[in-house]
């Protein structure tokens, strides 16, 4: 086993599936003699070629519209988008082609394509550059929706999501690119659709997604010095959701927080909220779900607004002592 970045995880797993699958090829801006926006492909056209890995136009519906025809004909393609902001642009082919073909075709035609982009704030690349948009996808019948928070998360998933027949939307935190975690060197798969508990405790459960993740575990470690046990559990994929894991932590708890840096107004923590309170598990909690999320603002560029603009470890710390004051009281 070897400790490895969630960049180096992405183009293994890249690297790995070209080789294994002639089916499989990759298209999106600079993605080949460049190696990418943010590094995931780098060497990958001189080891394969630029017919599967090839550089596209600035076009973001080009790039789209190409991987759901090549999908449709047997190929595998990996397209990506640099930001996940320009989604904006290719929602026609994603939202009423990749993900309603196989409905529409009465079974007989698949899309396995995977769509890869880079979300997320933190490096004040400002409102057209950093939002968190995945809750869009999480809402359209048809699409897979994956948020890897670790390197060992994000090869196993990716791998999974190639090795798919249905389209899936693989989101990459940019902020988690340089962090690194243990990754066997070998192929493998984590199934899509199971959660992981990343922390166990007892006190308050805190679902979270994307960069939350390591955010909650930063602070649960800051109030264990409190005596407060913390069980944090990252959902990996939205769609499909793992419900059960989700409760199972909640029932043993009874309190419990969900964190996104996406805005709260409309978002996927609201679905959250919601699967706890239609559950029976609801009557047993001792204290009102809180929930954390981006504020209902275009992302600023300055450094410190945009830190203002997303819950932060301080945020996390001060909703689970707030939420063990209640119970207390």
């Amino acid at each position: 086993m070897r400790t490895v970045t969630y960049l180096q995880a992405i183009n293994e797993a890249l690297d790995e599936a070209l080789a294994q699958d002639e089916q499989v090829f990759l298209l999106g801006e600079d993605i080949g003699v460049y190696g990418g926006g943010f590094g995931a492909t780098s060497g990958l056209q001189e080891k394969y070629g630029k017919q599967r890995v090839r550089d596209t136009p600035i076009s973001e519906s080009a790039i789209a519209g190409a991987a759901v025809g090549a999908a449709m004909t047997g190929m595998r393609p990996i397209m990506e988008l640099q930001f996940s902001d320009f989604i904006t642009v290719a929602m026609d082919q994603l939202v009423n082609q990749a993900a309603k073909i196989h409905y529409m075709y009465g079974g007989k035609a698949n899309v396995p394509l995977v769509m890869r982009t880079a979300a997320g704030s933190g490096t004040g690349a400002a409102a057209q550059h950093s939002q968190s948009l995945e809750n869009w996808m999480a809402h359209i019948p048809g699409l897979k929706v994956i948020q890897p928070t670790t390197p060992y998360d994000a090869k196993g998933l990716l791998h999974a999501a190639i090795k798919d027949n249905n389209p899936v939307m693989f989101y990459e935190h940019k902020l988690l690119y340089q962090t690194e975690g243990v990754v066997p060197a070998e192929s493998y798969t984590i199934p899509i659709g199971v959660a992981d508990v990343k922390r166990v405790g007892n006190d308050v459960t805190i679902i979270a997604t994307g960069i939350m993740v390591s955010k909650s575990l930063a602070a649960a470690e800051i109030v264990k010095e409190k005596g407060i046990s913390v069980e944090v559990i990252d959902p990996r994929t939205l769609v499909p959701l793992d419900e059960e894991t989700l409760l199972t932590s909640v029932e043993k708890t009874n309190r419990v927080i969900i964190a996104t840096e996406a805005v709260k107004n409309s978002g996927f923590s609201g679905e959250l909220v919601s699967i706890i309170a239609e559950s029976k598990i609801s009557l047993k909690l001792k204290a009102p779900i809180v929930r954390l999320g981006g504020e209902f603002v275009p992302m600023p560029a300055q450094k410190t607004l945009e830190a203002h603009a997303i819950p932060q470890i301080d945020s996390l710390v001060q909703a689970v002592e707030q939420l063990m004051k209640e119970v207390d009281n």
